[in-house]
């Protein structure tokens, strides 16, 4: 991997809908030209969670353009060839992922769903911005690791540790 080059990364969750979309918005902007973030899901929901797009506006991210779609999109002759595929959810990660051409680098980040919390606007607003700063520190680590001066065991070690961080829904004991 060399120091010059965009680094494609993919989101997947299963419905595409709000911690994928998250990650994807906050990737594109935090990585500063040198990432380009998608997502999709393995059974999308078909339109983004306002709380997503909400919490996205209060962060100060891109809320608009983003669509919920279909992992194997990305799996089709023309896609963009990924570098990174990262799960965020426990679903997608156990789930048989399409082929990925150029055998991409992969890790599951594990965050809860922010979209099954019950209860007040409150409560389900704390729950989006929580998981958008879980998802924030671990690609803020991301797009500091020495990806060009580690080979591909190094780097992948180094993307599995940080799905471990605080928020991660498969801590290891």
């Amino acid at each position: 991997m060399s120091d010059d080059r965009v680094y494609n990364v993919l989101f997947l969750c299963t419905g595409n809908s709000a911690r994928s979309i998250l990650a994807e918005s906050i990737l594109n902007t935090e990585g500063k030209g040198r990432f380009r973030a998608f997502s999709a899901g393995s059974t999308p929901k078909g339109k983004i969670n306002p709380w997503a797009v909400r919490t996205l506006d209060a962060l100060g991210y891109p809320s608009s353009g983003f669509s919920s779609k279909r992992w194997d999109v990305f799996a089709e002759p023309g896609a963009p060839q990924m570098d990174f595929i990262i799960t965020v959810c426990d679903d997608a990660a156990g789930e048989a992922c399409p082929v990925w051409p150029g055998h991409p680098a992969s890790a599951h980040w594990g965050i809860e769903d922010p979209s099954t919390v019950e209860g007040s606007e409150l409560d389900k607003g704390r729950a989006f911005a929580q998981a958008a700063r879980y998802l924030k520190n671990r690609i803020m680590l991301l797009v500091n690791l020495p990806i060009t001066s580690v080979d591909r065991l190094a780097l992948e070690a180094h993307l599995h540790e940080i799905g471990q961080i605080e928020g991660s829904t498969s801590l290891e004991a």
